[in-house]
């Protein structure tokens, strides 16, 4: 299931990552090319979405709302863990006596086995599908509050272009261009956990 810990945190960053933000700019009548005011410096920053998730440091809600999702599915995940087990210890069953007993037992025992490869290969999936789905339910209002909260942050510093190295490739940035801890400082103290500890 730690798979699916990557796909729930890949849904709020998915979102958040793609921001490119630019600050507005009020709108002016068309000038002439001769007339038209010189561009000043943008304020240009950096961050990596990817800190939001980390276990750490990252954004509070993320691993809050993260940990309830893990909890939900644990249940599911011993389930499967279980069933991974005894597909092993049956397999090495029939390795192990395949010599000394009767083919046609053999034959029962690799049945049983395939069928049973085969239903926790289904639940892994469906475990997956539903994860997804609950992840997204979990993680979408939570995508938009950070968004929000990221562009409301790049306004109050007058960012205006603000660049996720996440999704980005970026060949160099200097640290002072780098606002993610800061971001994250800021976020979690403006939106504290509520409903439960943000961490086990």
């Amino acid at each position: 299931m730690k798979v699916f810990r990557v796909i729930a945190a890949a849904a709020v960053i998915g979102a958040v990552a793609v921001l490119v933000h630019t600050q507005t700019r009020p709108s002016t009548p068309a000038t002439s090319p001769q007339t038209r005011p010189a561009v000043g410096p943008a304020n240009i920053a950096v961050i990596d979405s990817s800190a939001f998730s980390d276990n750490k440091n990252g954004i509070a809600r993320v691993m809050n709302a993260l940990n309830q999702l893990e909890a939900k599915f644990d249940p599911l995940r011993a389930e499967l863990r279980g069933m991974r087990d005894r597909l092993t210890t049956l397999r090495s069953d029939i390795q192990k006596k395949q010599a000394i007993q009767d083919a046609k037992m053999t034959a029962q025992q690799a049945e049983e086995a395939d069928r049973l490869e085969l239903q926790i290969k289904r639940k892994a999936e469906d475990a997956q599908a539903s994860y997804q789905r609950e992840s997204m339910v979990a993680m979408n209002p939570l995508q938009k509050d950070i968004s929000d909260a990221l562009n409301a942050y790049a306004q109050a510093k007058g960012i205006s272009l603000l660049i996720d190295v996440n999704r980005v490739p970026v060949l160099y940035a200097a640290s002072n261009l780098d606002i993610t801890k800061d971001f994250i400082a800021e976020y979690n103290r403006t939106h504290p956990v509520t409903g439960g500890p943000a961490r086990p």
